[in-house]
């Protein structure tokens, strides 16, 4: 029979081992060995059925072996040690506490869709997921004041399995947050905490908040799948990236606008500090500021002035670098969700529409785009890498018209793994050995590169040996996950016996890993199949591969993808040395990265946004083989790697361009990675291999780190948004937002009448100045709204200034009796070869983030210069 409804009964442990449920409450233990051996110790065999879950564990313990436990003074020892440890970590001073300057906010409230903290709490799909759960482990360590804010989906992300013949079938469990580590967040009666957003036709989406405390920091999770909703509001928390896009507006809706109501009903209810920074990691989150723009209208503000209130402490992060990886709705779906007669009636659903509408050339005004909206509503926006940077700056420049892409105000902070939890346990005793244990945590928590130069003296034997064990708990462990695979396809164990001779931890292991949208190109290695089968079959020099990835629920093209390699790896020529393990998560992810001596990326480039699951295998000193994209395009070394050359560019057809990269990757690992591992010194290791892993662990491990990312965002973007933040005032939002629209209003009578270059007739000579003279007119503006620029630096052959840089000039008396007013200033000739300068007149503010806010400039037109191009020889 079947239960008509599921209820968990949670243990009562004897008083003196109480301390157990704050371990397990916490989810630091997701990263703390000892707590994790602490659990495992009370009994191994359920710690590995509970999937190393301290909640699940608990609550299948005997109550004869706690009360054993409780009489074991040893046990009770390490009980309290863990515990100790727990109180230090949470209520002592960390960086941020102790961070030399002032000005950094009392709290950051950071949103994301989803958040991999532990495949205990299964709430990710993938990179997004795990760099957000990174970002909130990294700021605990650090100290940092974030609250999390995401949804709990009932159903998670799916769980993968194959059919017989390969195809990705998919399993949506369903998850009781009384069996997870999440604890209700209450009223002071005990009732739980709810929170409600309006619907259109009276209708009403209500919703709980659930907490999960990572570390110092509490993670707010809303969950709609309450009694007093109807069936379609119940089931908007169902699960991650489902549904439609009504669907996927009202989970956005319940992030953005239910997170702002969960966070403010937090802090009443824990005295919690209030955020003074709102970070939107990705557009899925950026109603959060539609919702605040409400709270200021509420107050008294018009929605002008609200809405600069609000930019000026958000900070978005855009993670995708095309187009259509972003949510767009249309038009009139939106705007039936706001206004009176639904969602935060102070605001009429034009004034919303305006924020996200596609109102540039190449966009499309009928769609809501939530990326515009988050760009439109952050004072400070950033990528993910580098290179993410620029091309994000070149796919959003049409929100700045009149400023080249590298003016755009979007920047880049990289982003970084959390090492604790990713580096293998053997890694860190091996390095704590090197170190001492507590220089160990240092280094990983805070980022400090100082302390990572010392593993440069762990002796080649060790290094060596450490990479061999963790191949070898790789194989076992790719073993145990083939055959339970097999099993579910429908295979018999009599006919399984190959499994047992499945990789070899001899054997160069190539680690490939990650969703499976196209441009990841899982099946680029199966470009050449006969070419591959002879590196997996080399008589000297073999190759073994393994791969896991997920195909989205609703993307037949990348089933096709895994299909398409699962039948290769099934052939029996080759099943030995090249496997796909279904199932792709955290769990794996822990095992996988540390046992691979090569991890390999080959994405179309520049399409991955960053790519981090190449930072994680390199802090277990694993060797990166990658595209030239993300994070690698930044940081790649020959020390660290090898580089696969592109053949990116509009004029390459993608076919032969897939050709010529899989036959570049081909030749890497034939003549210069399976030689160097293979290759043995005078003391029987591979020496040239081993000072790779050496200088990858000690002069990359610190770049890739969370701790680096988290205080980037804090030194170069909290702060400054905490400082806009405390400016904006009533008053000033007010004041600002009147500037704005007087500016929009007389600009287009502002012009650059005459630009005169003093003494230009002959070449001049380096080191020399320029003197220039400006006639411009500012119509109903005066001098303090604006700035005159001279902008300088190489011209191109098409005449185009690269290396710019802006020398502001200044006033030279009043205006003449046409109303124009003179500029003068110099430049400095520091450079020789093809030079050019122009000039050009932007608004100018005080409390303006950037000057390219209002996306205005005007410029000299034709003719309206003298000199105004010179040769330095």
């Amino acid at each position: 029979m079947k239960a008509i409804r599921r209820i968990t009964v949670r243990p009562v442990l004897p008083a003196p081992l109480a301390p157990l449920n704050d371990l397990a409450r916490n989810l630091r233990w997701s990263w703390h060995e000892e707590t994790r051996e602490l659990f495992r110790s009370l009994d191994p065999e359920r710690w590995d059925a509970a999937h190393r879950d301290p909640v699940r564990l608990l609550g299948t313990v005997t109550a004869e072996r706690f009360a054993a436990l409780a009489a074991d003074p040893a046990f009770l020892d390490r009980l309290a040690a863990c515990a100790e440890d727990l109180r230090e970590y949470t209520g002592g001073d960390r960086w941020y506490q102790t961070r030399t300057g002032s000005g950094g906010p009392a709290a950051v409230a950071y949103f994301s869709p989803e958040f991999g903290i532990t495949a205990a709490l299964p709430q990710y799909s993938g990179g997004l997921g795990i760099l957000a759960g990174d970002h909130l482990k990294a700021a605990s360590d650090l100290g940092v004041p974030l609250v999390g804010v995401g949804l709990l989906y009932r159903h998670g992300y799916f769980r993968q399995t194959l059919s017989r013949d390969g195809w990705q079938q998919e399993q949506y469990p369903v998850l009781d947050p009384d069996e997870l580590p999440l604890t209700v967040l209450s009223e002071p009666g005990g009732t739980p905490a709810h929170l409600a957003l309006a619907l259109p036709g009276g209708r009403s989406l209500r919703a709980r908040i659930w907490v999960a405390q990572v570390g110092r920091v509490p993670l707010l999770l809303l969950d709609s799948d309450l009694e007093e909703n109807d069936s379609g509001a119940r089931e908007v928390t169902d699960r991650l990236y489902g549904g439609g896009s009504e669907h996927r507006l009202l989970q956005e809706m319940l992030l953005g606008i239910g997170g702002v109501r969960a966070v403010r009903a937090y802090c009443r209810l824990t005295g919690h500090p209030a955020p003074e920074v709102f970070h939107t990691n990705e557009g899925h989150a950026g109603f959060l500021g539609v919702e605040r723009i409400h709270e200021h209208v509420g107050r008294g503000l018009d929605f002008d002035a609200a809405v600069e209130a609000v930019r000026a402490g958000t900070v978005f992060t855009t993670h995708t670098p095309v187009p259509a990886g972003i949510d767009r709705f249309d038009r009139d779906l939106v705007a039936r969700h706001f206004g009176p007669d639904a969602e935060l009636p102070a605001l009429d659903a034009d004034q919303v529409l305006r924020l996200g509408r596609e109102t540039y050339p190449g966009g499309d005004p009928t769609l809501f785009n939530m990326a515009v909206m988050g760009l439109r509503l952050g004072q400070r926006a950033n990528g993910v890498s580098l290179l993410h940077g620029r091309v994000s700056r070149e796919m959003f420049a049409g929100l700045w018209p009149g400023f080249d892409a590298e003016e755009v105000p979007i920047t880049s902070v990289t982003n970084g793994v959390h090492a604790p939890t990713w580096v293998a346990p053997e890694v860190l005793r091996l390095s704590a050995r090197q170190l001492g244990a507590r220089r160990v945590e240092e280094a990983l928590s805070t980022g400090d590169d100082s302390r990572w130069d010392a593993l440069a003296e762990i002796p080649d034997p060790d290094l060596w040996g450490l990479r061999r064990n963790l191949r070898e708990r790789l194989v076992g462990e790719v073993r145990e996950r083939l055959y339970r695979s097999w099993r579910q396809r429908g295979a018999a164990a009599a006919e399984l016996g190959w499994i047992d001779s499945v990789l070899d931890p001899d054997v160069l292991t190539i680690g490939f890993a990650r969703r499976v949208p196209s441009y990841k190109r899982l099946t680029l290695m199966l470009r050449d199949r006969e070419r591959l089968t002879r590196l997996l079959l080399h008589p000297e020099r073999p190759v073994q591969v393994v791969v896991a990835g997920k195909a989205h629920p609703a993307d037949d093209g990348g089933k096709r993808l895994v299909q398409e390699l699962v039948r290769f790896t099934d052939d029996p020529r080759v099943r030995h040395r090249i496997v796909f393990l279904p199932d792709y998560g955290m769990g794996m992810a822990q095992k996988l990265y540390p046992g691979c001596d090569v991890w390999l990326n080959n994405p179309l480039r520049p399409l991955e946004a960053c790519g981090t699951s190449g930072m994680k295998a390199a802090l277990n000193g694993c060797l990166n083989l990658s595209v030239r994209d993300g994070w690698w395009d930044e940081w790649y070394e020959p020390d660290f790697g090898w580089a696969v050359p592109t053949a990116d560019g509009d004029a390459t057809d993608p076919e032969r361009r897939d050709d010529l990269e899989a036959r570049a990757l081909y030749d890497l690992l034939e003549r210069r990675i399976t030689p160097r591992f293979y290759e043995r010194g005078p003391d029987g290791l591979p020496d040239r291999w081993v000072a790779m892993v050496r200088q990858t662990l000690t002069r990359l491990g610190p770049k890739v780190l969370a701790a680096r990312m988290v205080r980037e965002y804090v030194e170069r973007l909290y702060v400054p948004a905490t400082t806009a933040h405390r400016a904006l005032t009533a008053d000033a939002a007010r004041e600002l937002a009147g500037w704005k629209a007087r500016v929009r209003a007389a600009w287009p009578r502002v012009a650059v009448d005459h630009v005169e270059a003093s003494g230009a007739g002959a070449p001049p000579e380096l080191g020399a100045v320029l003197p220039l003279r400006v006639r411009v007119r500012l119509g109903e503006l005066a001098p303090g709204d604006v700035e005159v620029q001279a902008v300088a630096g190489r011209v191109d052959p098409d005449d185009r200034i690269v290396d710019a840089v802006a020398v502001p000039l200044k006033p030279a008396g009043g205006a003449d009796l046409e109303g124009c007013w003179v500029y003068e200033g110099q430049l400095d000739l520091a450079r020789t070869g093809p030079f050019g300068y122009t000039v050009r007149i932007l608004p100018a503010h005080p409390l303006l983030g950037s000057a390219a806010e209002l996306g205005l400039v005007a410029a000299p037109v034709t003719g309206t210069a003298t000199g105004a191009g010179v040769l330095l020889r």
